[in-house]
């Protein structure tokens, strides 16, 4: 037996040995093995019986000619390929029940001490590859080693998106009802891609979908159960998803619209001409949408307060129209990563009516929030969408992934996305929602359901609760900010996103941030608002309190006042070393004005021998010379040599 296969067999023998029967005893004492069935492992070119008690497995070879090129087994006509692979423990529902108890302490464990952990990973690139082994294991390992490796080697390298000095980007949803209906999501292990594949994902998917649309103020044209409405909604994994079909919905119902008044152009030449807009704070995904497509995008600026202004789109649409370019699409936000400002659909909106464009709005942090009465007033003039969406996986306690988008015309959106084979099909197709028509991939997972265990859990007030104290909370930074002269507020503080920096150049606030993210002690990303470096400070935490804001501003604070007064420092030394130089510099000057006097005097000298003695300045007679005895006039009185 080679040696490899050797190590294999004793390292299933250990595993065995720690009392690992199948059966879901795993608690480090040998327990009585079952006698398991005798296995045949095929090993070409090999044949021996290797006793591992109490498991026998026979090593049995197989000639070449008993396998096909594809590898499958050849078996002669009529008869059924015979028994064999490798019966290896595994884990049971006895076991299941003992590992999810601990998992679920684990779970608990890690979110009631997140704040002792450091918020972000101090590791480099590739650290995991050299901590793992470079093969995956041959046969079953140890449950509790690899639970004492996830806390070895997983967790160093994680980012802690719930820790309440995290204060990066937006909030990532969590709670435990969210994650348990994920845990029941994955023990059904359906794949709801049609309603006839698993019915009730797409029937809570719908009606959860229009209890979120009416719990944040949609127009009843968005909702999917209005009578004799187009409108619906559905889940998505992003909001980049949301955006990109939506994108490929206005394609298709544009170049649809312009073949039939233009039957011979072909749709290439019309793709080319198709022209999208966005500002320039729209999420990056918008111009990926736009790369995936094929189509144009023209980036907008905004105004000083980083929104899009109505005036600004017609001037852009009036002047790709008289270059012949078709506008077909509009992608407008509500609460915008940089900075959380909100373009005016009020103006935007009519705009794009009258011009007879696609209006997308991303309301991907923002849109929890209009569960909210008092933030209603920033989507007015959503009754001009064609399609909305945002994340509930941002701000309302569900775990990703869970992108809510709507539309007002439900099929515009399937003709952009469907195939439709026969393996697909059903005999409930003409009075049941296909969700596979409405986006990218086939397979869906069931994630209405930690959808409708949040809602159901937490209440519609209960939820308003939650944002509307992140809310309060960004506030009070922003009071405290204010109170500091050395920064500056650099957007308005609407909902739970404060942007602001010290005073001075750019690369003062990027040295500023870059320390406090070096330290551990807080975790906040950049953005650029006109050319500025900016600090975003997000409240994400769910259990986010008054303490740890006063935290985050005493680390901001002592970090400002560290940093400033290492730059007066280095300003000091800086000045010093100018100084020094500037003296050396004079120091230099007087030699090289020595240097330039003595020259002058040489030069005077020699001017005053040439009048006087005629060798030194008639040429013949200094060439007569040189030529003669190559040697050098000496003036007797002054000493200077003069070159000849």
């Amino acid at each position: 037996m080679n040696s490899f296969f050797g190590t294999q067999l004793r390292k299933l023998e250990r595993f065995l040995e720690n009392g690992h029967n199948g059966n879901g005893n795993s608690n480090g004492v040998r327990q009585p093995q079952p006698s398991l069935p005798t296995t045949d492992i095929l090993l070409q070119g090999t044949q021996q019986a290797v006793a591992v008690a109490p498991v026998q497995i026979v090593v049995q070879a197989n000639s070449p000619e008993d396998f096909l090129e594809n590898g499958d087994m050849a078996t002669p006509p009529g008869q059924v390929p015979p028994a064999g692979g490798l019966t290896l423990p595994y884990m049971d529902s006895a076991e299941f029940r003992n590992r999810g108890k601990e998992m679920v302490d684990y779970i608990s464990d890690y979110m009631d001490t997140i704040g002792q952990r450091r918020v972000t990973p101090a590791i480099e690139p590739g650290y995991l590859r050299e901590r793992l082994p470079e093969d995956p294991p041959m046969y079953p390992e140890d449950w509790d080693e690899i639970m004492d490796d996830v806390e070895q080697h997983i967790m160093p390298g994680v980012t802690h998106w719930q820790h309440p000095r995290f204060h990066a980007y937006f909030p990532s949803g969590n709670s435990y009802p969210s994650i348990m209906a994920d845990m029941l999501s994955d023990a059904i292990g359906s794949n709801g891609f049609s309603w006839a594949a698993s019915p009730v994902y797409t029937e809570l998917e719908t009606i959860v979908m229009d209890w979120l649309g009416r719990m944040v103020g949609l127009p009843k044209e968005f909702l999917p159960f209005t009578e004799n409405g187009k409108g619906g909604g559905v889940i998505q994994g992003s909001a980049s998803e949301c955006i990109l079909v939506s994108l490929l919905a206005a394609r298709q119902a544009t170049i649809r619209e312009l073949k039939r008044q233009h039957p011979f152009v072909e749709e290439g030449v019309l793709l080319s001409k198709l022209m999208a807009y966005c500002s320039k704070e729209a999420h990056s995904s918008v111009e990926k949408a736009a790369m995936i497509a094929f189509v144009k995008i023209r980036i907008l600026e905004t105004d000083d307060k980083y929104a899009l202004r109505g005036s600004k789109l017609a001037k852009a649409i009036q002047e790709d129209r008289s270059m012949g370019l078709i506008p077909f699409f509009v992608s407008s936000t509500l609460g915008t990563t940089s900075c959380c400002s909100f373009d005016p659909l009020t103006e935007i909106g009519p705009i794009c009516k009258e011009e007879n464009v696609w209006l997308h709005v991303d309301a991907a942090y923002a849109g929890n929030a209009f569960i909210c009465p008092q933030f209603r007033y920033l989507m007015k003039g959503i009754e001009y969408a064609t399609s909305f969406n945002f994340n509930p996986n941002k701000w309302m306690l569900v775990n990703f992934d869970c992108s809510t988008m709507w539309v007002t015309d439900r099929f515009k959106l399937t003709e952009a996305l469907i195939v439709d084979p026969l393996y697909l099909k059903h005999s409930h197709s003409d009075r049941a929602i296909d969700y596979r028509h409405w986006g990218i991939p086939l397979s869906r997972r069931f994630r209405s359901l930690k959808l409708w265990f949040v809602i159901r859990s937490y209440g519609v007030e209960g939820l308003r609760r939650y944002i509307l104290e992140h809310c309060r909370l960004a506030k009070r930074l922003e009071a405290l900010i204010k109170l500091d002269s050395r920064f500056e507020i650099m957007n308005q503080v609407t909902l739970g996103l404060v942007c602001f920096r010290l005073h001075g150049n750019n690369t003062l606030n990027e040295k500023f941030l870059s320390s406090i993210n070096a330290s551990g002690k807080l975790h906040m990303v950049p953005a650029s608002l006109n050319e500025r470096y900016v600090i975003r400070f997000c409240v994400c935490s769910q259990t986010a309190t008054d303490d740890d804001i006063d935290h985050a501003w005493h680390v901001i604070t002592q970090m400002a006042t560290d940093i400033l007064q290492l730059m007066v420092k280095d300003q000091a030394e800086t000045q010093d070393e100018i100084e020094r130089e500037a003296e050396e510099s004079v120091d230099e000057v007087f030699v090289v004005d020595k240097r330039n006097r003595m020259s002058i005097s040489q030069k005077r000298s020699f001017f005053v021998r040439m009048v006087s003695d005629p060798k030194c300045y008639n040429p013949k007679i200094v060439r007569t010379l040189s030529m003669t005895s190559r040697r050098n006039l000496s003036d007797s009185d002054t000493g200077v040599q003069t070159p000849i």
